[in-house]
This record gives structure tokens, sequence and C-alpha cells, in this order.
């Protein structure tokens, strides 16, 4: 047993860096330049990670950024952030905006649970993990101040972006308020790691607006008192300081509330649009359609794949029911947006629902389906949205469907 301690601990400290940069390596310079792949030489510090198309990247790849939502765009899944101010920053580049885009199998939080984009009120501030744009990607940047970007410019694809209060959940973090001055509106709190306090404690403001929820239930300012562990969201984060706070929940049972709110809301959202994932594999001859999954939905909706509906008609054709639970597959686009699921769906009957190696942004889920009717949009690396028969297909409002946009 010694021997193996050993030998895990000097593996551990031999194990190879990663072959991409990280945030750990320092933060984005305004004045960075790139070399071209035929100019690098072996002994040049790692790049960061370039996505490769139809695979999800590697753990740690992405770019941290944390900055204020300023513009949507959510049928798009596009969005704009006023990116935070830091120590690496010339005070030319402060409070310039970057321009992103969600991935297919990007993820948004909101009050500790999954959200669509439109969940997310404009200035909430937002932590986000970024990777680079396509470099053939030649969409023209918006407008800013004086022609200037931010350093954080290139970082166009988004991962996953979530508010304070998913942020920290996340983490097992709270706040412990250690004062409260209601007339000069300020509230200074330390935040606690686990139960542990990390860092030093900081000074935020209160707005009159502020919103303040205790149990199931809507309470004033004068409800904050020294002690209470809490979560709360922010705007205006390092323009005057730490940031305001724009919501605060003062008490477990208000935070349980407001999550479990929005993942209802969520799960209504999916059920109407059905299960994002991409086309891994196909079998044209025997009609065999391979499913991955992302993670970017609540992972309860997946034990809908195996329920049958009851209510089912029979097959036309006067065979008998199938055994195996069905459901409908409809074309998406890289936006996650369909064309006409009502009527361009096609069905067919679940053969196999397995478990694969999860990675970031995969549910682990991977699904077998034999279809009905094969589309040119089951591809391989396609983009696809699953219906379970349970679920009632309905038409989305027109902005929402992609036919007639190509």
């Amino acid at each position: 047993m010694r021997f193996l301690a050993l030998y895990l601990s000097l593996s551990l400290l031999h194990a190879e860096p990663p072959k991409f940069r990280t945030d750990a390596d320092g933060p984005v310079k305004g004045n960075e330049k790139r070399k071209a792949p035929k100019d690098r030489k072996p002994e040049d510090p790692p790049e960061w990670f370039q996505l490769v198309e139809g695979q999800f990247p590697p753990e740690g790849s992405a770019h941290a950024v944390t900055g204020e939502l300023i513009y949507v765009e959510h049928l798009d899944r596009r969005f704009r952030i006023r990116v935070d101010r830091n120590d690496s920053q010339e005070r030319g580049i402060w409070d310039l905006p970057l321009d992103a885009t969600l991935l297919p199998y990007g993820s948004i939080w909101y009050q500790g649970a999954p959200a669509a984009l439109q969940d997310i009120p404009l200035g909430t501030h937002l932590h986000g993990l970024f990777y680079l744009t396509d470099p053939e990607d030649k969409t023209p940047l918006p407008d800013t101040w004086y022609k200037r970007k931010t350093p954080e410019w290139e970082f166009r694809r988004c991962f996953r972006i979530e508010d304070e209060f998913s942020y920290h959940a996340r983490q097992q973090q709270l706040w412990k308020i250690d004062s409260v001055d209601l007339t000069t509106k300020k509230l200074t709190a330390t935040l606690l790691d686990k139960g542990k306090p990390s860092g030093q404690p900081k000074l935020f403001d209160l707005l009159g607006s502020t919103r303040v929820y205790q149990g199931h239930g809507i309470a004033d300012l004068k409800a904050l008192k020294p002690g209470q562990s809490v979560l709360f969201n922010l705007t205006w984060v390092t323009l005057y300081g730490p940031g305001r706070i724009t919501d605060i929940w003062l008490d477990e049972p208000a935070r349980a509330l407001v999550t479990a709110n929005q993942l209802e809301r969520h799960r209504s959202y999916i059920r109407e649009r059905g299960l994002p994932g991409w086309v891994t594999e196909v079998d044209d001859e025997k009609q065999f359609v391979t499913v991955s999954f992302f993670d970017n939905v609540d992972p309860k909706l997946f034990d809908e794949l195996k329920t049958k509906d009851p209510n089912a008609p029979p097959p036309k054709d006067g065979s008998p029911p199938p055994v195996e639970p069905r459901g409908g597959l409809a074309v998406a686009c890289e936006t996650l947006m369909t064309y006409d699921p009502v009527n361009d769906r096609k069905t067919g009957s679940i053969l196999e629902v397995k478990k694969i190696p999860v990675e970031p942004g995969s549910s682990g889920l991977q699904m077998k389906i034999k279809m009905d009717m094969m589309l040119e949009g089951y591809r391989p690396k396609r983009i696809v949205r699953f219906y379970p028969e349970t679920w009632k297909v309905i038409a989305l409002p027109k902005e929402e469907e992609f036919f007639g946009k190509e």
C-alpha cells in the first residue's frame, strides 16, 4: 500500500500539464498576439483550446469571464455582457462589451436551475465560461466606444452562463451578513465556502428597490440582520465597488422556493421544444439513428424517454402496438431552433437508452432509435431535438421556427 501511495503521488507530481492554456496561466491581455500554427515552436506556451466540431471540449479548457448582461437576442441564443473591470486592464478598455453566442450544448442557469436566455433580466451580473470564436467566423463585431475592444473579444462562444445565485449555490457557498446600515444603504458580507469564511468582507450597495425574500413571502430591507446566511443577485459590479444588490434571499425556504419555480418554468419550456442533442451515428439501411443528449436540461426530463403513452392510437395498418416507447425527432440548427416540429418531425421506436462517459456539455446519456422515415438532417454532428411520445407537440410562436430563415 505504501508503494502504491508513493507511486500515485509521483504520478500526480509528474502528470502532464494541459496541452492548452488555462486561466491559471494568467489573465488575457489586450495586446496579446497569437502565432499561426505553422509558426509555433515546441517551447512556445500552449494556446487556448480551439473547439472541434461534433466533439465536447475537455474539462478545464474554457476561459472564465464575468460581466453584466446588457443585450439579448434569445432566438439566436446570443447575448452581450459588459465585461467587469480587473487589475489586468488599462483604464481605456474598461467597461467594453463581449458579444457571444451559446454553444448548442451551452447551458444557462438562473436562480439555481436551468433556464432560457429570456429568463434572465437585463442588468444581471453573470459568471461565464467561453471559448475562442471559430476561425472561419466572419461575423462583424458590434460598434463600441472609439472602436476599442475588450481583451476577451475573441471568446465569443459560450459554454455556460449563470447568475450570482446559481454560481454560489453550485459551489455550496453563502454570504454571511456582517453588518447592515439602512441609512447609507450599505451591507457588509463575508463569503462562506461550505460553511467556512473565504476571503475578506465586501461592502455592497442596497437599493430602495432591492427585493427581499424570506420564507414563502416578500419582506423589506428591515428584515436584513447581521448573522444571516444569504444569497443575492447583483448589478453594476466593479463600476463602483463589489456591486448593487437587486434581489436577496434570506433563508433556505426562500431559496428553495425560487429554485423550484425556475425549474418548473424550464421543464415546461423544454417539453414544448424537445430534448437537445446531436447525432453521433446513423445506419441508413436499418434506419437507426443514435443521439447523444446535451446536459443543458434538467436530467429528470430524461426519465420520460422510457415512458409509454397509454393513450397512443394503434398502428393504422392493424399491426400490434410497438412494445418500445416512441417519440419524434426534429432537425434543429446550431441555435437549437427547429424548423416546424409539428409537421416535419419523424417518429420512431426507442431501441436503447444507455449511459456513456460524461464530458463537459454531455448528459452522459445516449439513445438509439429506429426511425419510421429518415430525413437528410439525421446526419452525424447535426443538431436534433427529441420529443418523447408523452409530450404534446404544439406549434411554437412563428418567430421560433427556423423554417423560411435559411
